[in-house]
């Protein structure tokens, strides 16, 4: 390693060592940290449900009336918002990675013109790419949604699905099951391969395991990703990190 480089290291290293010494001992005299970004956020008194091994990132925001199954993920800045009085549900192994957008139409749009609600459903064992948006859409069980893909309001994709990274699904299209999509707007591929509808599943539980190693690598110091009114709640002196 050049000594440039070296230098860097130990600079970052000194400083985070100092950065979680400090933490340490600010948490010893009882005082905790809190951070001004709030990774769930409560909206008109509708806050985001999520479970014990549900992960979050410190960076992403889950906002109003969204439900978070068992062993889901919302992945760094990705934004998760419910605002509008239509719900969004993210199933059971389902991950939202890093910087996707998951959101419905506004409040002012009661019904699709298919006549149901427009709101957002990510079924169980679905992976949706980074840099994705989904809007007012239906996604079924066991779903690849590659990078950066579009699925648009009164969409429906059925399960046993991947789509290209890339793919635009237009309002109100379906994509029926077993098959995979690609382009702009998606068109027809081919239909999947009994491998790769094997492969569904196994990519949803990976991304969860690894979801779960960074949910437990947050240091009992310095838990910035708390928000200030829980540890108002629990009594804690906090102040600003």
């Amino acid at each position: 390693m050049a000594s440039g480089g070296l230098s860097k290291a130990v600079k970052a290293t000194m400083g985070r060592a100092l950065r979680e010494t400090g933490a340490a001992l600010k948490e010893a005299s009882g005082e905790e940290i809190f951070s001004r970004h709030r990774p769930i956020i409560m909206w008109y008194g509708q806050k985001p449900f999520t479970t014990n091994d549900t992960f979050i990132a410190p960076t992403a925001n889950v906002i109003g009336n969204v439900t978070n199954w068992d062993e889901s993920s919302v992945w760094y800045g990705a934004v998760v918002r419910a605002d509008s009085n239509h719900p969004i549900t993210i199933g059971f192994s389902s991950n939202i990675q890093d910087g996707a957008v998951v959101t419905t139409l506004p409040e002012s749009t009661a019904t699709l013109d298919t006549g149901f609600p427009p709101i957002t459903h990510v079924g169980h064992y679905v992976s949706i790419g980074a840099g994705s948006v989904l809007r007012s859409c239906r996604v079924e069980d066991l779903v690849i949604v590659g990078d950066k893909c579009t699925i648009l309001e009164g969409a429906i994709v059925e399960s046993n699905v991947i789509l290209e990274p890339g793919t635009v699904v237009p309002p109100y299209a379906r994509i029926p099951t077993g098959q995979k999509w690609g382009g702009n707007p998606a068109t027809f591929i081919a239909e999947l391969t009994p491998e790769e509808k094997e492969s569904i599943q196994p990519k949803a539980e990976k991304i969860h395991q690894e979801a779960w190693e960074h949910l437990t690598e947050f240091l009992p110091y310095g838990n910035t990703y708390l928000q200030l009114e829980e540890l108002e709640k629990a009594g804690v002196k906090a102040q600003q990190g």
